[in-house]
């Protein structure tokens, strides 16, 4: 059963954060980004190909939304607990679920140092990178959904993590959970 979500933009420590709470918690997680892997691999397509294809046919996203929404209410066994994606705390909230909702907020450079640390490249361009994406995201959410995953609407609890390590995010998302 789902327990909690994790959001925020790309170099924000998401998929860190879940890798962290789920060892600590013996639970299992659902990434956005491993469906959208998933999805690309079922349809023989390279992820720059489907990411095209995403962009060009906006159903695709819809189609995806649509697995993370069902992976979203299940009850069973095998259900993850934890699901990180940009919206999953948009469905959540939408699907009236009642479970935190946690967007982690970085500020742009520090993303950007962490998007470094981990793949390379030059600072300066991988912010502006990180600025183009989000835009583009930004365009389609809007048009798909109207809205925009960093709108405090959905979630329970932000996380300025620009200053946090990982431990400390971690701690704060426990704390979180067992006073819920």
């Amino acid at each position: 059963m789902l327990q909690v979500t994790i959001s925020g933009h790309p170099g924000s420590g998401t998929s860190t954060l879940v890798s962290l709470l789920c060892e600590a918690k013996g639970w299992s997680s659902l990434n956005g980004g491993e469906l959208f892997r998933q999805e690309a691999k079922r349809r023989n397509m390279t992820l720059a190909d489907f990411g095209q294809l995403c962009k060009e046919d906006l159903e695709v996203d819809r189609q995806l939304d649509a697995l993370l929404k069902e992976q979203m209410v299940r009850t069973d066994d095998e259900a993850p607990s934890v699901i990180e994606s940009r919206l999953s705390g948009w469905w959540a909230y939408k699907l009236g679920l009642s479970t935190p909702r946690i967007w982690l907020e970085v500020d742009d450079l520090e993303r950007a140092k962490r998007v470094q640390a981990r793949e390379g490249g030059d600072l300066d361009s991988i912010v502006d990178a990180n600025k183009q994406r989000s835009k583009i995201d930004e365009q389609r959410f809007d048009e798909l959904y109207g809205l925009l995953p960093q709108q405090t609407e959905p979630y329970t609890h932000i996380i300025n993590a620009s200053d946090l390590n990982a431990q400390e995010v971690l701690a704060s998302v426990l704390h979180i959970l067992e006073e819920y």
